[in-house]
């Protein structure tokens, strides 16, 4: 089988065509967070705590110098904060959705009446207690 042939055959698995839509989508997615962090979450926050914003907040290491100039050279820790809320906000996002998912999978599982073999397995099991 030629490289191209093979490559072609890789390419076009359903399992890589699935994993390149979730990781577009996980990318908007992504972008979603972030606005819905940046624009949403953090004005009422930095408002609460008395109108500071975290991406503000850093720890300057060399001030910028205009006369020879140089970047200023900070740690800028307030971004690191955002990210960290960030993240925890896609967490809670996808447990959430997680959950829904596996509550709506428990109920169908449960709606299903039992197959013929799990009723044969049903017997048995009733079988061999009574014998015990």
């Amino acid at each position: 089988m030629s490289f191209a042939a093979e490559f072609k055959k890789f390419a076009l698995r359903g399992n890589v065509i699935d994993l390149a839509v979730g990781v577009v989508i996980g990318a908007a997615f992504g972008k979603i967070v972030t606005s819905l962090v940046e624009n949403l979450i953090m004005p009422p926050i930095g408002y609460l705590i008395g109108g500071i914003d975290f991406s503000s907040y850093k720890w300057v290491l060399r001030p910028a110098d205009a006369a020879t100039k140089t970047a200023e050279v900070a740690v800028q820790y307030g971004v690191f904060i955002n990210v960290v809320i960030q993240f925890a906000i896609v967490a809670l996002a996808i447990f959430a959705v997680v959950k829904m998912i596996n509550k709506l999978t428990r109920h169908e599982e449960a709606v299903a009446p039992p197959t013929a073999d799990q009723v044969l397995l049903a017997e048995i099991r009733d079988l061999l207690k009574k014998q015990q």
